[in-house]
């Protein structure tokens, strides 16, 4: 399976009364690192699932390379599930090599791959210990040994990070990045969204079954509202409210973090600080990823 492009158009799901998901459309291209985002129950996992031929979509449909994925085009996708999937009586090295000889790898390459990757993330003293003697970090370096060990051309991956430690974040995170530049289309969810935002080239943001925003972290940050930070050191609780277009996202201690609406004049809002007497801080940003996140999640309640 040659580098190309992972493609979900229009797909959706419903388990009876509840829709799953919703004309789902989104495309991961050849060396790039998506993220997938969303509330738990956002679709992440469903979309993910559909993607693997698990589930079967009401509508729509995936694509590798223009072409509908087949089961020889699985076979070609490396998979980790959010729930681990391991054989927890079995050791780790045979295990590996089971996998990957599953995906069709001969056995000699299977044994070779299951071996580098051991060593290359930290389990060498484990590779003859059963899974279910493993810390929870140790099976989920193993789980990621599962997706990578037969060389897949597309990596789908549901939350990876849950439960590693920083080092084993720095080695998957880094792991992910040398497979994104080989060309490799590479998936992932979390909720650890500082991180993707640190790694991801592009980030798509569930909500109740559909795509409500993707692009770069760039655009979508310079799509989102203006925050203003003012530091007010005698102001009282609620000084900004009653302001046209401005609402008070969070306070920390002397800080004031405030999101301005269109129609909000940064002006007023400097006026009505220095009214509560000195001004540290006025600093107009654009809002991280968490809080875009946040803000999103606050419409689906809200809707």
């Amino acid at each position: 399976m040659a580098q190309g492009v992972l493609e979900v158009d229009r797909v959706s799901k419903r388990y009876g009364p509840v829709v799953a998901l919703r004309d789902m459309t989104f495309d991961v291209r050849a060396g790039e690192l998506f993220g997938f985002v969303g509330s738990n129950g956002a679709g992440k996992t469903t979309t993910m699932r559909i993607a693997l031929g698990v589930l079967a979509a009401d509508a729509g449909e995936v694509r590798w390379n223009g072409a509908p994925v087949t089961l020889e085009t699985r076979r070609r996708i490396g998979y980790m599930p959010e729930e681990r999937g391991l054989y927890p009586k079995m050791k780790v090295l045979d295990q590996l090599v089971y996998l990957a000889e599953l995906h069709g790898m001969p056995t000699a390459a299977a044994q070779r791959s299951a071996q580098d990757w051991i060593a290359r993330l930290g389990l060498r003293d484990r590779c003859d210990d059963e899974v279910q003697k493993l810390s929870l970090g140790n099976q989920q370096r193993v789980q990621l040994a599962a997706a990578l060990v037969h060389d897949p051309d597309v990596l789908v991956l549901d939350e990876p990070f849950s439960g590693l430690d920083p080092v084993a974040v720095d080695v998957m995170s880094q792991v992910l990045r040398e497979k994104a530049a080989a060309g490799v289309p590479v998936v992932f969810s979390s909720h650890q969204l500082d991180l993707v935002e640190r790694l991801c080239d592009r980030v798509g943001i569930v909500r109740a079954g559909s795509l409500v925003a993707c692009g770069t972290v760039e655009e979508l940050r310079s799509g989102g509202s203006v925050h203003l930070v003012v530091d007010a050191p005698d102001a009282t609780d609620g000084w900004a409210d009653g302001l046209a277009g401005v609402r008070t996202l969070h306070v920390e201690g002397t800080r004031t973090t405030l999101e301005l609406g269109p129609d909000a004049d940064d002006q007023a809002v400097l006026h009505a600080a220095l009214a509560t007497g000195p001004v540290r801080e006025f600093t107009r940003r654009r809002p991280t990823l968490t809080e875009l996140f946040r803000s999103v999640v606050t419409e689906e309640h809200a809707a």
